[in-house]
């Protein structure tokens, strides 16, 4: 069977088919009602664009360089869980983003050791929350230095809303005899992925390896979860001490408004993720691309920013550059390729992504993502959302 697909619509259709039910809700997520989820994509679709049909570029340059890496494209992975998605996780993910020349973002909660993914890929940057002390977090930047990461990314736009108007997904804190009775049906409804983890003899452990204490095992997801639900959320000057811990490139990732942004130029960020946590934090936040185009201006060339959230084709990508961002971070979008068809299902989203972007570029008539400006968009009145103050 041929695992290519044309659109990320389609790995996600295969995704759904693939995966067990609760592990494809777990990776749907969203909060509450699910407004903010809906209107990360949907927005991109009031952006229209102001194509060219004659002197287009013979050749588009598709390639920038982002806290300090050179990227073949204006796409990089974003740091997400990707717990009992495919045996190899993160590190199929890392060989797919080495295999097509960008980087990855890999989760602080990933369930593979940053050794392992910084060796498939060396341009990986290691995400992190703020959880435990400050001692907690100190061995985890050592941890973060000594696996290879080159950045830091520090997730900020969460906050803990749980209810989900189409339910949550029940995922036990171990797999141990009574949770594989209870979920055996889900999975026997699924061979396919069954038999992808019993191949390598073993199912997944739904632990946290990057967040290990020195000599002890591996947290559980759950037990690492409620050590940052149970750490007091961080100040600005919080911040900018964890910046001053780390001498390299420094994300702040989660940003939404204009005084926000400012301050994280302040903190000395080498890049901000204008997102709203795939529409996992407050619902009815709105969509990033909608408050990009403010916050871009208000930075400036202070900090590069990136937009995570809702990309889900090509086009998009370039809607965010013409915009401000200097490129887009991808969750959903290579999750479902990599539920659908692994590593290759990973680069053949990537492929999607990069394709679509090429052939946007050709209509506009630019031989360069740098070259992407507002007038190569029609934005209609009343699109734009603007938050904080200068």
């Amino acid at each position: 069977m041929n695992g290519w697909f044309e659109t990320v619509a389609e790995a996600q259709r295969r995704a759904e088919r693939r995966l067990p039910r609760s592990v494809y809700s777990a990776l749907l997520a969203g909060s509450e009602k699910g407004a903010s989820y809906r209107d990360n994509t949907e927005a991109f679709a009031e952006l229209g664009f102001a194509p060219h049909i004659a002197g287009l570029a013979a050749e588009r340059d598709l390639s920038t360089r982002v806290m300090g890496q050179d990227l073949a494209l204006p796409v990089l992975i974003s740091p997400t869980g990707v717990q009992a998605v495919d045996p190899d996780g993160e590190v199929a993910v890392a060989r797919a983003a080495a295999a097509r020349g960008t980087a990855i973002g890999l989760s602080s909660f990933a369930s593979k050791p940053l050794t392992e993914v910084a060796a498939a890929n060396p341009r990986v940057f290691f995400q992190t929350y703020w959880m435990g002390d400050r001692d907690d977090i100190l061995r985890r930047l050592e941890h973060a230095r000594a696996g290879g990461a080159k950045g830091l990314i520090v997730t900020l736009d969460w906050s803990f809303s749980h209810g989900r108007d189409w339910g949550s997904p029940k995922i036990p804190e171990r797999l141990g005899l009574r949770a594989m009775l209870r979920f055996a049906p889900e999975a026997l409804a699924r061979p396919r992925w069954l038999l992808d983890f019993a191949k390598g003899l073993r199912l997944p452990d739904l632990t946290a390896p990057n967040l290990a204490d020195p000599g002890q095992p591996a947290p559980t997801f759950f037990g690492a979860y409620g050590q940052w639900m149970g750490t007091p959320p961080p100040s600005w000057a919080d911040l900018a001490w964890l910046r001053e811990q780390w001498d390299g490139p420094f994300m702040l990732k989660g940003v939404g408004r204009v005084d926000d942004a400012l301050r994280a130029v302040d903190t000395g960020a080498t890049a901000i993720s204008v997102s709203n946590h795939g529409g996992n934090n407050l619902d009815t936040t709105p969509a990033p691309i909608r408050v990009l185009p403010a916050i871009a201006d208000a930075v400036g060339d202070q900090v590069e920013v990136l937009l995570d959230s809702g990309v889900r084709r090509g086009s998009d990508v370039v809607k965010a550059l013409a915009l401000g961002a200097k490129a887009v971070m991808i969750g959903r979008a290579y999750l479902w390729g990599l539920a659908a068809n692994g590593q290759t299902g990973v680069e053949n989203v990537l492929d999607i992504l990069r394709a679509g972007i090429d052939s946007a570029l050709l209509g506009l008539g630019r031989s360069s993502v740098h070259e992407l400006t507002p007038d190569d968009l029609l934005v209609p009145p009343g699109f734009t959302r603007t938050s904080g103050t200068r």
